[in-house]
């Protein structure tokens, strides 16, 4: 009770001091009262959502993900006008300040706000207010076909040429709009590759969340067949649970889902995909993060079958575990493939400019291809969302990556 009336009294707070800009710029008193019945519609549907009417057994439902979503960009908004309210009230303090020791009256007045500062500060918060808003509504959805040429040395002949698909974080729990799922399911399979790749985080939280989903992803296809791993998520971990026994069924029947929707769940162990007398070890591991994340991934345990002189491509969910573990292993794995950061949904990207994203801070390797000791991760900013249920920048990916012999010289 203590930590809503807290955050009651810091969110009227804000709002009562963004009412200062709205006062200054126009004499329309609508205007406020707009702005009010905004504020106060958001902050009592986002209470509303996480306490009474909180859904059982997940730990964000979808309307819980929009009041978050709504929250979010009015405090966005909110926080930007008032860095530009405050720093022209600490000028209009310290010009008060010192009319009254070195003024000719010795009186202390604050000076008028200025118009201009305070349009300025709505504008700019306007931008981040509708950019959130746009990911909220279309965002989410704007799938990107991102295509990759590597090149390597020692890859077998037969696979010059050799194309994969990679998707990633389905995050079937946040979906609300089946056509534009239907739009990224048909995306996926135009590109016609040889081999899909799927890299974990199928649900939020349980596999319940995947049925009304499965039979349409179950239309992808590829020549050489379709794989998967487990992402943290996929275990159940967020929310309690009766029994340890329901828990580990719900993991079970996420097993056996998969399989029925044509996925070869890779559990700490590989396949080799064959052309001709050509092979290429696919080597598949549980989820392994840093930072408090499962660490059920085995790397040795999944590679103990497979040759040291194989062409490798290692599937981790997380890319903490190749940048701490994958790059420093005995064995040589050419391309390791991840997802799990979403790219935090949020950031910004002109290629051949700039990629930045706050989630760089806690991830290095957060987006894309990255080269160490000659071995590549690509980090897939993922098929869906979670938690903010949008995407401002960071677009939902569809990777088509082709594997490339590279010409002697």
């Amino acid at each position: 009770m203590i930590r809503w009336v807290l955050f009651i009294i810091g969110y009227v707070a804000l709002s009562f001091y963004v009412l200062q800009a709205l006062k200054t710029i126009t004499k329309q008193p609508w205007w406020s009262w707009v702005y009010i019945a905004i504020s106060l519609v958001v902050m009592i549907n986002f209470i509303y959502q996480f306490s009474i009417g909180e859904e059982t057994g997940r730990v964000l439902s979808i309307p819980k993900s929009y009041a978050f979503g709504f929250l979010l960009t009015m405090l966005t908004f909110n926080i930007i006008t008032i860095l530009f309210l405050f720093s022209e009230d600490m000028y209009r303090l310290i010009s008060g300040l010192y009319q009254k020791l070195f003024g000719e009256e010795k009186q202390f007045g604050l000076p008028a706000r200025r118009r201009f500062l305070s349009l300025l500060a709505l504008g700019i918060a306007a931008v981040p207010f509708g950019a959130l808003l746009y990911g909220m509504y279309k965002g989410k959805y704007n799938f990107k076909v991102l295509k990759y040429d590597l090149e390597f040395d020692d890859l077998p002949d037969s696979f010059d040429g050799y194309q994969i698909t990679q998707i990633s974080d389905i995050h079937s729990g946040s979906f609300d709009d089946r056509k534009m799922i239907e739009y990224g399911v048909n995306l996926i399979n135009k590109q016609k590759s040889d081999v899909l790749l799927f890299t974990g985080d199928m649900v939020n939280n349980m596999t319940s969340e995947m049925l009304p989903w499965a039979d349409l992803f179950s239309t992808l296809e590829a020549k050489d067949g379709k794989f998967s791993v487990l992402g943290n998520h996929d275990y159940g971990d967020y929310i309690p649970w009766d029994t340890e026994k329901l828990k580990h069924q719900n993991l079970e029947d996420l097993k056996t889902l998969q399989k029925e929707m044509g996925f070869d769940l890779l559990l700490n162990e590989h396949r080799y995909l064959q052309k001709g007398d050509d092979k290429i070890a696919l080597v598949g591991v549980e989820n392994w993060g840093k930072g408090g994340f499962k660490k059920a991934g085995d790397l040795k345990k999944a590679a103990s079958q497979i040759n040291a002189d194989d062409f490798k491509i290692l599937m981790s969910h997380d890319p903490s575990h190749w940048e701490m573990e994958v790059i420093q292993d005995d064995y040589h794995y050419h391309l390791t493939l991840s997802g799990h950061t979403h790219g935090m949904q949020f950031g910004i990207e002109i290629p051949g400019w700039i990629k930045w994203s706050p989630v760089k801070w806690r991830y290095p390797y957060w987006a894309g291809i990255y080269k160490e000791m000659g071995q590549f991760i690509n980090v897939n900013r993922g098929f869906g969302f979670l938690g903010y249920p949008g995407r401002v920048g960071i677009w939902p990916e569809i990777t088509v990556i082709t594997l490339k012999k590279k010409a002697l010289t």
